[in-house]
């Protein structure tokens, strides 16, 4: 085969999906069912803005992503019939305290600057005019941030992938590498030993096991995400409402509201505590307060991968040429599963990346990455 992918979550499969359609043949490994890690428990926000509120290397990968999402997902549900539960209505940033206002304000001045025309201030008259269910205090609107079903998404990618000719390998877990004269030429798995002219590490926070076995050390750790999902009668939100005090409340398709995130670093255990389901249903009364109503449906927690830098790896492997490690995207790997794609494939075949890749090096400067001997 040409391409072995290790990971059949967004990543892998957006990644498997652009490949094929470019004509490599693809196989994706994963250790589980397909998308039952962080990409099935993201909330499935394309927030291009929310992130971030200063120059950032991620901007023009995340604001390219973003653009790119209504003719994917056109494409996507062509070729599979999945519905992604795309969401336009866009986000609405709160600020509830003074502290959070001047942070808000902060963060709008910056979005005006660049995208003037996608970001618009809202007193709380406004604010209530726009989700009457919320709470009247100031906000920001940025009316481009979409969301999807995360999910659903990540299970289009995947079948779409399979569309164009790639297999999806579940319940296969790789295990260490096959070396020949200074070459990666396969892998060893749990269904037996694959081989192929290139690879991609894409297991999210999983990844770091795995490059060590190529002697790279990864500075990234698990963080578990924490969430909660109730049900409403009738429709209490249109936008996605994101406030400073550390919630988010998307809407979803049947009057279902999810409820995040808790951010727990350096664990790997998907156990979801009463302490953060309190915080966090605490914290969505205060913005919404008919969620005190509400029926309680469900908890789940997802492991982001996160990197010490906070940036993504999206590089080769600095002695392996052929081996390409993708992972590290923490709260963006929904948002940035579009472009990701691209940029791989970019890379595989050789031709030039239309960004600035190299704060995504695995080997960047700074970071004291080290490739053992």
């Amino acid at each position: 085969m040409d391409v072995l992918i290790i990971g059949g979550g967004i990543i892998g499969s957006s990644i498997a999906f652009e490949l094929t359609k470019r004509g490599a043949s693809v196989v994706v490994i994963e250790r589980s069912a397909l998308v039952q890690e962080a990409s099935s428990a993201a909330a499935g926000m394309l927030g291009a803005h929310s992130e971030f509120a200063t120059d950032h290397p991620l901007i023009p990968l995340a604001l390219a992503s973003q653009a790119l999402f209504p003719s994917v997902i056109a494409e996507l549900q062509e070729l599979t019939n999945i519905t992604v539960g795309w969401n336009e209505a866009g986000m609405l940033k709160m600020a509830t305290t003074s502290e959070e206002y001047s942070e808000l304000t902060k963060h709008y001045e910056f979005w005006r600057r660049i995208q003037p025309q996608h970001v618009r201030w809202l007193t709380p008259d406004e604010v209530t005019q726009l989700e009457p269910h919320v709470r009247n205090e100031y906000g920001a609107m940025y009316t481009i941030d979409q969301q999807v079903d995360a999910k659903q998404l990540s299970l289009a990618f995947a079948h779409a992938a399979m569309s164009k000719g790639a297999r999806f390998l579940p319940y296969t877990e790789a295990y260490d590498f096959i070396v020949e004269q200074e070459r990666v030429v396969g892998v060893k798995t749990t269904s037996g030993s694959l081989y192929a002219k290139r690879i991609i590490i894409a297991c999210g926070a999983w990844t770091p096991m795995l490059a060590e076995k190529l002697r790279l050390s990864l500075h990234m750790y698990p963080v578990k995400g924490e969430c909660v999902s109730v049900m409403t009668e009738t429709p209490l939100l249109q936008a996605t409402v994101f406030a400073k005090n550390g919630c988010y409340i998307v809407p979803k398709a049947n009057n279902r509201l999810v409820i995040g995130a808790s951010a727990i670093a350096h664990s790997f255990t998907k156990n979801v505590q009463t302490c953060s389901v309190h915080q966090l249903l605490t914290r969505a009364m205060q913005i919404v307060p008919a969620i005190a109503h509400c029926t309680f449906e469900k908890t789940w927690a997802g492991i982001r991968p996160q990197t010490k830098d906070g940036l993504p790896y999206i590089g080769a492997h600095p002695q392996y040429a052929n081996v390409f490690i993708v992972t590290g995207h923490y709260r963006n790997g929904i948002l940035l599963s579009a472009i990701t794609g691209r940029c791989v494939s970019d890379m595989l075949e050789g031709k030039e990346v239309p960004f600035d890749m190299t704060p995504f090096s695995p080997t960047r400067k700074g970071e004291g990455h080290a490739l053992h001997h």
